[in-house]
């Protein structure tokens, strides 16, 4: 086990996550708001009167379908667009007037392809009065043993995870990141996870989009679901997961006969197959609906698979915005 201390950055590998503290300034909550947002490129709509709020101190995750907004949202709150209607205040100023106290993690990486890894973090982090140390910040990341390579030559994830690696090198107070774990294997995926977590811990607001909804679920704090340009649900995980109904999914062949199987279960019950071999079956009460769904089922030679009780995230998400396939 190795111990680095530089400020407040300290790695010790296999403790906590490290602390990743911003610079100090005199910020009211919230960090980030965003007030009737309209974003057209000629005559489409992308971002169509979209409003949302990000506390201090909060990981935000703002989740959708493809083209639903959330990059143009995003961008716009980054400085790198312009509203078309709206309000965005970021840091209690406009969106370019605090870039230097904002951390960004774009789609695609965003390094020069020539540079080494250790020349482009570095590069970044002159950009900043009071940077972390880059070299500590690639250890983090399991980026050391690469620190002398190009940019073009990284693999696809350590990439992301250098693009990671420039979004907080500055200390930033606020960070927007664009699907950070996009092609990571499991492993990094954890870690970049625990450096979110740490960044929290520290005071720093986390906004990012995910198309993940384990990673929504295991990180943030509030959840903005948009679709169409449009926020269609606001809260915490458990708010939205909350339902008065029992909930019993569970996946089996395909073409059982749903309605025998409400039948049996009684009047106040209701239930689909969607998509094929995959039934989902509410009612009043939940452990009288549990077993006389695996009852029924037994019945009929039938082994109910992946039996679930609770509704996620996700299906959340699939109610909200549909289970056809996005372009």
């Amino acid at each position: 086990m190795t111990a680095a201390t530089q400020g407040t950055l300290t790695l010790i590998r296999g403790n906590p996550p490290p602390k990743i503290t911003p610079r100090l300034s005199a910020v009211s909550a919230p960090v980030l708001e965003v007030v009737d947002l309209v974003k057209r490129y000629g005559e489409r709509t992308a971002v169509d009167g979209l409003s949302l709020r990000v506390a201090a101190g909060s990981v935000t995750a703002l989740l959708g379908p493809n083209g639903a907004g959330k990059t143009t949202t995003v961008e716009v709150c980054e400085g790198f667009r312009t509203a078309d209607e709206g309000t965005v205040t970021v840091l209690g100023g406009s969106p370019a007037g605090v870039r230097h106290r904002v951390g960004v993690m774009p789609q695609g990486g965003g390094g020069y392809p020539g540079l080494r890894a250790e020349e482009l973090l570095g590069l970044f982090s002159r950009f900043y009065a009071h940077p972390h140390d880059p070299r500590q910040l690639l250890e983090l990341l399991g980026l050391a043993d690469v620190a002398r390579t190009p940019y073009r030559r990284l693999s696809g994830g350590q990439q992301q995870r250098l693009s990671l690696a420039m979004a907080v090198v500055g200390r930033p107070e606020l960070v927007f990141l664009d699907e950070p774990t996009a092609g990571l294997d499991p492993q990094a995926r954890r870690a970049t996870w625990d450096l979110v977590e740490a960044l929290r811990a520290d005071g720093v607001s986390v906004l990012l989009t995910t198309h993940l909804m384990d990673e929504a679920e295991h990180l943030a704090d509030d959840v903005v679901v948009i679709d169409h340009g449009r926020v269609v649900a606001h809260g915490t995980v458990p708010e939205l997961t909350a339902s008065s109904q029992a909930f019993v999914r569970f996946t089996g062949p395909a073409g059982l006969d749903v309605e025998d199987l409400l039948r049996s279960l009684g009047a106040d019950c209701v239930g689909k197959e969607s998509p094929a071999g995959t039934y989902l079956v509410e009612g009043p009460d939940g452990p009288q609906l549990l077993a006389g769904v695996t009852a029924w089922c037994a019945t009929r030679g039938v082994l109910p698979e992946g039996l679930q009780t609770r509704r996620t995230l996700e299906d959340v998400f699939l109610d909200l915005t549909g289970r056809e396939l996005r372009r």
